[in-house]
């Protein structure tokens, strides 16, 4: 299916950074502060740890089947019917993701940005984008990648330094202050956001040109992104304390509030706006080209592209229904979403990673 498309091992890694960083970069220290109130920082350094290996674990499984994306070579490994079973609960997967990602990107702009513009129409023209940088192809995306990449790293370092004059070192407190075991807790969301998510990888990995040196770009993409968590979460907590952090919707957001230099530089909270619609966008794209391609696969479509305009149609009211409002969404979020990016992200690639090498060996 993406014989003619390739991408380099630097573009490779151009993207795993803007999805690792995704729309986690606004919402992810609430979660963690949740839990492990001023320990939410070691929560981030556990997910990030841990979620190298997840990043990995992709990596290693990419390189098994180098000529075959993910759905290709799950037939391959669990037969006819099992391989047409995880690839209908790996489209389910990427659908919801979908619904979730375009409902968040219209409660943040209506609920901070364009409080009198209806929700449906932010959600239509965010999957008008969506819908056409997937039929555009995975080659113009990454170069989109590369070219807005460098652009949002300034803006981060920008808002970093800015903050520095509002660090207030009272709100860090003892480590494990508050036990281990939330702190373990609160490092779910830090494991599954930004890293389990990725697992819509699988199905580009085959377009790699150096397969040998994929799980390095990989995991250099994901560190450089977890590194850009961890200083939020650090920042969120430092600065505004780990209890406003807790019942915050959008906490990074209201961290760049804070941010205010003599009496010219002040409320350049948009910047950070523009830089979460940007990696949020990088995001939803992949998990729309996931869901595209598995459900050409399905129905046995020659060409993906035909499926883009029903499943944006489908999607469009899917976000609306599925997540009647913003208390639900986050609920959700925080208590459950967590279990169901390990059940499907851990579960179905472990299987398939264990049973293509207990074939393997069989072979030898």
């Amino acid at each position: 299916m993406q014989s003619q498309v390739k991408i380099n091992n630097r573009q490779l890694t151009v993207l795993v950074t803007l999805y690792v960083i995704g729309d986690s970069i606004l919402v992810l220290p609430s979660f963690p502060a949740m839990y492990a109130q001023e320990d939410a920082w070691i929560s981030g350094l556990i997910g990030l740890s841990v979620g190298l290996l997840f990043i990995y674990l992709f990596a290693r499984l990419g390189k098994l089947h180098p000529e075959l994306n993910l759905y290709e070579y799950s037939s391959r490994v669990l037969g006819k019917w099992g391989g047409r079973a995880a690839a209908l609960l790996l489209c389910f997967y990427f659908f919801i993701m979908v619904s979730a990602q375009v409902r968040e990107m219209g409660d943040f702009m209506t609920t901070q940005i364009m409080p009198l513009t209806p929700i449906q129409s932010i959600q239509l023209l965010f999957l008008f984008i969506v819908v056409l940088g997937a039929r555009l192809g995975i080659e113009t995306l990454v170069r989109t990648g590369e070219l807005l990449f460098p652009h949002f790293f300034l803006l981060f370092c920008l808002l970093a330094v800015c903050l520095l004059p509002e660090i207030d070192l009272q709100n860090v407190m003892i480590p494990f202050s508050s036990g281990v075991k939330p702190v373990l807790y609160g490092s779910l969301t830090a494991i599954t956001f930004p890293f389990a998510e990725a697992v819509c990888f699988l199905v580009i990995l085959s377009s790699v040109n150096k397969k040998e040196q994929m799980h390095r770009s990989m995991l250099m993409g994901a560190l450089i992104g977890g590194i850009v968590l961890e200083i939020v979460i650090v920042l969120t907590i430092v600065v505004i304390g780990a209890p406003v952090a807790a019942n915050q919707i959008y906490p990074a957001y209201s961290l760049a509030k804070k941010i205010g230099i003599g009496n010219f530089l002040e409320r350049i909270e948009v910047i950070l706006g523009v830089m979460w619609i940007i990696t949020t966008y990088f995001k939803t794209v992949m998990n729309f080209y996931a869901l595209m391609l598995g459900t050409a696969y399905l129905t046995r479509m020659s060409e993906p592209k035909l499926t883009t305009l029903p499943l944006g149609m489908i999607l469009l009211v899917s976000s609306i229904v599925a997540f009647p409002n913003i208390s639900y969404f986050n609920n959700l979020a925080g208590s459950y979403w967590p279990f169901f990016d390990f059940t499907v992200c851990l579960g179905i690639p472990l299987g398939l990673y264990a049973l293509t090498l207990f074939r393997f060996k069989k072979k030898a």
